[in-house]
């Protein structure tokens, strides 16, 4: 089983690329890439073309779909199971790891871990976006029958690189295999593997961290 860390983000949103900050006495992506490392029989790590030579990774691409077809490129063809983690997720746990790869095993083409959604969602039209306004509701689905999901994310390896032929783009690359197919299940999260978006994600983190040293 392989393993591919994306780190090949800007940071545009969090305002600098997180996946170099601090968490004790590591970086953001030495954490994710050390669980990663522990579950895996070899691991890619992409990150921005010009940290490649200092991160000993590979170069990452516009989007995250092109940035992880990057890191598949680098996966030996006899590897069975691939997982792909965001490494600005670096406290996901490595028994989500397992979670995730026994359900490949169990015969899934691609599994993801999810969370309940707490807040009710609605679904607007975005297009008549205007002023303090962000749109239209035009539907509010049943909170029962959605998910928040994580990373990692585990795939049968002949799924996802089947997915990822078609050249598409998506959030994730579950999307990608239910795009051509794929049977794609859910396993419980956890509430550790939450993703650094902005600076109070850091800080949580960072408390995480210290809380466990």
């Amino acid at each position: 089983m392989w393993t591919i860390v994306v780190a090949g983000g800007s940071g545009h949103r969090f305002g600098r690329a997180k996946q170099y900050e601090s968490l004790g006495e590591q970086r953001v992506i030495d954490v994710s890439r050390a669980v990663a490392e522990a579950r895996s029989d070899g691991v890619v790590l992409v990150v921005p073309a010009h940290d490649v030579a200092a991160e000993s990774g590979v170069a990452g691409g516009a989007t995250r779909s092109e940035s992880v077809r990057a890191g598949l490129a680098e996966v030996p063809e006899d590897a069975d199971i691939v997982c792909v983690h965001d490494a600005a997720r670096p406290l996901a746990p490595a028994a989500l790891y397992d979670r995730v790869i026994e359900a490949i095993a169990a015969g899934a083409d691609a599994a993801v871990p999810g969370r309940a959604v707490a807040d009710t969602i609605k679904v607007i039209d975005t297009t008549t976006a205007h002023g303090v306004v962000l749109g239209n509701v035009t539907a509010t689905p049943d909170r029962s029958t959605l998910v928040a999901v994580q990373t990692p994310q585990a795939f049968r390896a002949s799924a996802l690189r089947a997915a990822h032929d078609s050249g598409g783009d998506a959030t994730d690359d579950a999307a990608l295999v239910e795009s051509v197919g794929g049977n794609v299940v859910v396993v419980e999260g956890d509430a550790m593997a939450r993703k650094i978006t902005t600076p109070d994600d850091l800080a949580w983190a960072r408390d995480q961290m210290e809380g466990t040293s």
